[in-house]
């Protein structure tokens, strides 16, 4: 089993940055890639600020901290990352985009590197087409946020190889985080289930059957879910949430998995959640921001 040492993250947004981040507190060093170098500012910036709000609550040690930032380097030359063991990949959900990162990969890292990629739908084993070693490509998603979100979901693709697997789990284990395997259908196993009810969640407020608070209220507290899938929707990316229903209803071609026509009109019009200040919700406007609620 291959002995990690060194981890690359390419993506710099908020899944690469917490990838990073618990990478760096369990004793792994890290290189972070972005293209964009303010993208790699802000990742560094959040990812310091994150550590200080551990260490200021106890959870985490003065030296473990310092340690961790310490572990962190960041580049936008994806050369750098040649002699990671690991390489995660948390880029835009795109599977062009993806195999043509991993086709540059497969060039740079060593021959022992393992391709991983946080996809949250797509085919593992088409990403690892793109690749002269496909038996060392395998899905390792992550629950955003990372740091905090306890699970992460393995996916084989058809010619991931068992000392891959062990490996990617081991690492998974090491950081803390509860496994769960799927099989390499499209969606995997938690947003096959996630985006259809967020959809479905849209499509109510498409037809007005409630408004968006009535829709998140409904579900926290008719049901315990932590956040309404509205909010959430606006968590993830409305962007994201779109990119996945698509990969779903090509992937499994049943009609329940159309993307709901509000859905797609929010994207369009740029309105992709939290990180750019709207999306179902307004967030630049105080007054009309839904009660946020931790996702612990």
């Amino acid at each position: 089993m291959v002995e990690i040492e060194i981890i690359g993250v390419v993506g710099s947004g908020q899944m690469g940055s917490g990838i990073a981040q618990i990478s760096a507190v369990h004793g792994v060093d890290v290189w972070v890639h972005d293209t964009d170098t303010a993208a790699l500012s802000r990742a560094s910036k959040s990812i310091s600020d994150s550590l200080h709000r551990l260490l200021s609550k106890g959870r985490l040690s003065q030296s473990g901290a310092t340690d961790a930032l310490r572990r962190l380097h960041y580049t936008s030359n994806l050369e750098e990352l040649r002699s990671a063991d690991v390489i995660i990949e948390a880029i835009v959900e795109s599977e062009e985009v993806k195999k043509s990162l991993f086709r540059k990969l497969d060039k740079i890292t060593k021959a022992s590197a393992i391709l991983a990629s946080n996809t949250s739908s797509i085919s593992i084993t088409r990403l690892a087409s793109a690749t002269s070693r496909p038996h060392q490509v395998i899905g390792m998603h992550f629950m955003n946020p990372p740091p905090t979100m306890k699970l992460v979901e393995i996916i084989r693709g058809a010619d991931t190889s068992d000392e891959t697997f062990r490996t990617i789990k081991t690492l998974a284990e090491r950081f803390g985080k509860t496994i769960i395997c799927s099989q390499d259908f499209s969606g995997f196993i938690v947003n096959r289930i996630l985006m259809p009810m967020i959809n479905e969640a849209f499509f109510a407020l498409y037809t007005a059957v409630a408004t968006k608070e009535n829709i998140d209220l409904g579900m926290k507290l008719g049901t315990n879910h932590p956040m309404g899938p509205l909010e959430l929707a606006d968590l993830i990316g409305l962007d994201v949430c779109l990119s996945i229903m698509k990969v779903l209803y090509a992937g499994l071609g049943d009609s329940k998995y159309a993307p709901c026509p509000l859905l797609v009109q929010y994207v369009d019009a740029g309105r992709h959640g939290r990180k750019c200040g709207i999306g179902v919700y307004n967030y630049s406007k105080a007054s009309q921001k839904p009660n946020p609620t931790p996702r612990l």
